[in-house]
């Protein structure tokens, strides 16, 4: 689903580049008083967008001015919500799990998260642990954050995790790699005072 979604994303971005850049040449050249198709609306440096005429045909109507603020405010809505589904990262709903007799199973990735998020939780100097799967459902990879003790060590912490978190949902998924980002942060406590 998320290959589908990243192809039409690409395709509308690529239609959308390509009629801006005809658009504006086409409208850069009747600027420069260079030829342009006899069909194009604006054919010299004098023509204007909307005549008179038709900048006041509407002008009198109730309805029109609400209409075409509502029209450009979905635009801008619609803009926007495509602008932050880019930065926005897809969770792997489902791994391929090999089961050893060439058939393939398949797991939640919710439950391998749930799995992975609990193992490493329990690390010691680990407060809290959060995984998210993405990638492939061949090819998964996982982003960790956790949420270190103050007298944890993030050295041991990142080894623990790869030697016992990871190894064990690599072996039990049957995957040859489970690629992982993590990312560590130290719970924020008091200054202790001595004496």
């Amino acid at each position: 689903m998320t290959v589908v979604l990243r192809r039409v994303n690409r395709v509308l971005l690529g239609l959308a580049g390509l009629l801006l850049v005809l658009g504006g040449g086409a409208v850069l050249a009747a600027a420069l008083d260079l030829s342009v198709p006899s069909w194009w609306p604006w054919s010299g440096p004098d023509d204007v967008l909307l005549t008179t005429a038709q900048r006041q045909r509407w002008r009198d109507e109730g309805w029109w001015w609400p209409v075409v603020i509502a029209a450009l405010g979905i635009v801008v809505l619609l803009a926007l919500w495509w602008l932050l589904a880019q930065f926005r990262r897809a969770r792997l709903r489902e791994v391929l799990v090999e089961t050893g007799d060439g058939e393939a199973a398949v797991l939640r990735g919710r439950a391998l998260e749930s799995v992975l998020e609990a193992e490493a939780a329990a690390q010691e100097g680990v407060a809290r642990a959060k995984v998210a799967l993405t990638g492939r459902r061949a090819a998964p990879r996982t982003r960790i954050r956790l949420l270190l003790e103050p007298h944890a060590s993030p050295g041991d912490a990142l080894t623990a995790l790869s030697t016992e978190a990871l190894a064990h949902a690599r072996t039990s998924t049957g995957l040859p790699k489970l690629p992982a980002e993590a990312r560590l942060r130290a719970v924020k406590h008091r200054a202790r005072r001595v004496a």
